[in-house]
C-alpha cells in the first residue's frame, strides 16, 4: 500500500470520528443564529446614538485645545512684544491666527453635531 493511500485512510478514519462532533457543534451555532441578529440590529440602533455624543466631544476638547495655544502665543505677544524681531512676530501671529481659526471652527462643528 502507498503513502498517500494510508493518509487517505486515515483522513476517513478521523473524519468518521469528529463528524458527529462536528454536526453538534453546527447546531448549537444554528440555535445562536436569532440572538445575532437581533444583537446586530440593537448596535445599528445603539452605536450611532452613542457615536453622536462622543463625536461632539471630540471636537469640543480640539477646540479648547486649539484655542488654548491661541491664548498662549497672545499671552505671550502681549507680555514682551518689543523683545521680538517683525519676522518672529509674523510668525507668532499666524500661529495665534490659525490656531484661534480652528478652535472655533471645532467648536462650531461640535453646535452643529448636537443639533442634528
Amino acid at each position: 500500500m502507498s503513502t498517500a493511500g494510508q493518509v487517505g485512510r486515515m483522513a476517513g478514519k478521523l473524519a468518521r470520528q469528529w463528524m458527529p462532533v462536528a454536526k453538534k457543534s453546527a447546531d448549537t451555532a444554528k440555535s445562536f443564529a436569532p440572538s445575532v441578529k437581533q444583537s446586530s440590529a440593537f448596535l445599528k440602533h445603539v452605536v450611532p446614538a452613542a457615536a453622536k455624543p462622543l463625536h461632539s466631544l471630540w471636537h469640543e476638547i480640539l477646540g479648547f485645545t486649539f484655542l488654548v495655544f491661541a491664548a498662549i502665543g497672545t499671552f505671550k505677544v502681549l507680555r514682551h512684544p518689543e523683545a521680538m524681531s517683525p519676522v518672529k512676530l509674523a510668525i507668532i501671529s499666524v500661529f495665534i491666527i490659525v490656531m484661534a481659526v480652528y478652535g472655533i471652527s471645532s467648536v462650531i462643528k461640535s453646535r452643529k453635531i448636537t443639533r442634528s
